[in-house]
């Protein structure tokens, strides 16, 4: 199981990862959104770093309460959205983020964590750790 734990999270940290570049390379290509600070190597790098904590935390308690979320993983990926939404809320009110910047991560999170919630439980949910015990 610990190697399906690793693969899940994997497999999730470059889907969270991706998507949210794709989403705001569409946008920069439609309304000139700009990545913030002056070298886009050390943003994408902050970027994964983030990302990689958020996978890890995503898998993880999805495996921890997997037997509650079996086959509801679109209610597990709405609270993730909830969450990450107000986040991006709070900063597009606070400075330096602006309210377009804010769509596209709210959007990137819908797409992301929608599919993240399926991966999980297709690879870790209750029904496949029994599968693979027996």
């Amino acid at each position: 199981m610990m190697i399906r734990l690793a693969l899940t999270t994997l497999l999730v940290l470059a889907t969270i990862f991706v998507v949210p570049i794709v989403v705001y390379g569409l946008f920069s290509s439609v309304s000139g959104l700009e990545p913030p600070g002056e070298s886009p190597l050390l943003f994408l790098l902050g970027v994964f770093v983030s990302k990689a904590g958020t996978a890890l935390a995503f898998v993880w308690i999805y495996y921890v309460a997997r037997e509650s979320f079996e086959g509801r993983w679109p209610l597990y990926a709405a609270i993730w959205m909830t969450m990450f939404g107000f986040g991006e809320v709070g900063q597009a009110i606070g400075p330096d983020y602006s309210w377009q910047e804010a769509v596209a991560g709210m959007i990137s999170e819908m797409i992301y964590f929608s599919a993240s919630a399926y991966i999980v439980n297709k690879l870790i949910g209750a029904k496949t750790a029994t599968m693979t015990k027996t």
